[in-house]
């Protein structure tokens, strides 16, 4: 009896380690593709990390999967902070959530303002300055 006591013991172990292992590999490539889009959209990924934040079911083709979701930091110019959301489902990338406001410096003050998703295309609608909406600044934090 010991020795399927002892055996069985061992599979848990076995199956602990092969899972945190598949969670770790899936980390790095969350912390590439953090690293990817926050320099495709101009931003620097602070620290260097992402970190497990939620895990949710997503159905696909009638089949349940699980989803993981990422949360990192990010920064426009390095003085403000910012966080970022990246969903993963397995080694791919199936969402990407990033702030929608951008710090303008000017005068002396620093304001927040609305930013289009997407710069504008060469031979698209112009001019980024019409669509910018002038929003309230965050209350400071305590």
């Amino acid at each position: 009896m010991g020795n399927l006591h002892d055996l069985l013991i061992l599979l848990a172990l076995g199956g602990l380690i092969a899972g945190w292992m598949k969670l770790s590999r899936a980390r790095e490539i969350a912390v590439v593709a953090a690293r990817h889009h926050c320099e495709l959209h101009g931003l620097q990924l602070l620290d260097e990390t992402v970190g497990l934040r939620a895990w949710r079911v997503r159905r696909i083709d009638g089949r349940a999967h699980l989803e993981r979701g990422y949360g990192f930091e990010l920064s426009v110019d390095g003085d403000d902070r910012a966080t970022g959301r990246l969903w993963m489902l397995g080694r791919q990338v199936t969402g990407l959530s990033l702030p929608t406001t951008q710090w303008q410096v000017g005068g002396g003050a620093r304001e927040p303002v609305a930013v289009a998703p997407h710069p504008p295309r060469a031979n698209g609608p112009t001019a980024l300055p019409d669509n910018v909406v002038p929003l309230r600044p965050r209350p400071p934090r305590p």
